[in-house]
């Protein structure tokens, strides 16, 4: 007798226009180890395949990402090795996805929050669902954004608004988003994937060498602020998971989990 298939933490489809899919959507698509892995092993592979022109990311499900994975975090805090591991992790999809010179579109179907918003915003060209919203609120549980927000914000909307998105998690939704600069087109749910793959397929089709030449000469503005801030918000996150006020988070949560 045989079980049923596991499916995959990725769903990957495709040839030169490439589209990954993350798909834990029974978690609205948080972002657990094996996730996190599955996508730094999927970008590195990409980055190795000529033949890959364009990466469109998405999330299976209601939502795009739901961010870090409350089991993980739960690890994260009582494991300071497990804690350091997953923050490494972090830190090589951050550089993973900076470092790909395949033009990346995001197809931001459903709530892209903390760690999921990272990733989205993370993309060259971001499509977002004109009914849904970006935040990242790891302020709200005790923890600093580390993993790549307060590197990525600054840059897209300068200092003002991610200064008061980021030091108060509220959710921006699209049409915010729009304006803020963080996402270039805010789209009906019913076009998103369309729309997205449209846009990959014009990049796609157009000279490689130019297109992926720009897009690395741009992303050095995103390493020169990576280059100040990255490793120092990842060693405020990592000594966040020891705050009180983190503790004292989890707990309610999990007291009103009854667990």
């Amino acid at each position: 007798m045989g079980g049923s298939a596991v499916e995959p933490a990725l769903r990957v489809e495709g040839s030169d226009v490439r589209v990954v899919t993350l798909n834990r959507p029974a978690h609205r698509n948080a972002l657990d180890g094996d996730l996190h892995l599955a996508l730094v092993g999927e970008i590195r592979a990409i980055k190795e395949a000529p033949e890959v022109r364009a990466l469109v990311l998405t999330g299976a499900g209601s939502a795009f990402s739901a961010g870090g994975d409350m089991a993980l975090i739960e690890t994260m805090q009582a494991d300071l090795g497990a804690r350091r591991a997953a923050l490494d992790t972090g830190r090589q999809l951050f550089r993973a996805m900076t470092e790909l010179e395949v033009p990346v579109v995001a197809a931001v179907n459903g709530p892209a929050v903390g760690a999921g918003c990272t990733l989205a915003l993370l993309a060259d060209v971001i499509f977002i669902a004109e009914d849904t919203y970006l935040s990242d609120p790891h302020v709200g549980i005790g923890l600093v954004p580390g993993d790549g927000g307060a590197v990525i914000w600054p840059v897209l909307t300068g200092l003002s608004a991610a200064r008061a998105y980021l030091l108060t998690g509220d959710r921006v939704p699209a049409a915010e988003a729009y304006r803020l600069g963080l996402v270039h087109r805010t789209v009906p749910p019913d076009e998103l994937q369309a729309a997205a793959l449209a846009y990959a397929r014009r990049l796609a089709d157009l000279p490689a060498f130019a297109v992926q030449q720009t897009k690395r000469i741009l992303n050095l503005h995103v390493a020169a602020a990576a280059a100040t801030v990255l490793e120092a918000g990842l060693d405020a996150e990592q000594r966040s998971f020891d705050s009180p006020e983190h503790h004292q988070v989890l707990a309610r949560l999990r007291a009103s989990n009854g667990t």
